[in-house]
């Protein structure tokens, strides 16, 4: 699975470098870690969900997510300062390039009527955000053990400058994006 790393050492950072002119091999963007996060809204009253949406996250991404608790109360929403409401992955270096990989080829290419991820969900400054509806388009997750079908937010956070620079380093590395 150390394709796209190897790829972005042969193909990318060379495209990169000649595309936007750069003078030394340090400014060229790269992808700094990706992050998952899954919100979980029903925790409160199912206690099961939040192990269940744990296993399926490590599943996933190979690594044990962390339990993200809310920061204030909001009654509202009926949430207490310090309430259980989701799980976050943060991806590097080897693991990273593997989930972006899997991501690429195998998951996004599942979904049904997939034309490409939009091209408008990049931050201003280089990273980009999108969402997945179900965690079934993994092809680790076997859908009779799921008891609930689950999205999650994942973010890929680049050294980018620019929008397009990212845009361009995501693009060679193999993201799908829709054609306008």
């Amino acid at each position: 699975m150390e394709k796209l790393r190897e790829q972005y050492e042969k193909e990318v950072k060379p495209a990169l470098m000649k595309k936007f002119g750069y003078k030394s091999v340090m400014q060229i963007p790269k992808l700094d870690k990706i992050i998952i996060n899954i919100g979980l809204g029903d925790v409160k009253d199912n206690p099961k969900s939040l192990e269940n949406a744990m296993n399926d996250l490590q599943i996933i991404t190979g690594q044990k997510p962390i339990i993200t608790k809310a920061k204030k109360s909001i009654a509202a929403f009926k949430l207490r300062e310090g309430a259980k409401i989701g799980l976050k992955v943060t991806l590097r270096a080897g693991r990273m390039y593997d989930f972006a990989y899997k991501l690429f080829n195998v998951a996004l290419p599942r979904v049904r009527d997939f034309r490409g991820v939009s091209a408008n969900s990049f931050d201003g400054r280089g990273n980009y955000s999108m969402g997945v509806r179900e965690q079934l388009i993994f092809p680790e997750i076997e859908y009779d053990k799921i008891d609930k079908l689950r999205g999650m937010d994942i973010s890929f956070v680049t050294t980018a400058k620019t929008d397009e620079e990212a845009k361009e380093l995501l693009t060679l590395l193999g993201m799908p994006f829709k054609n306008k």
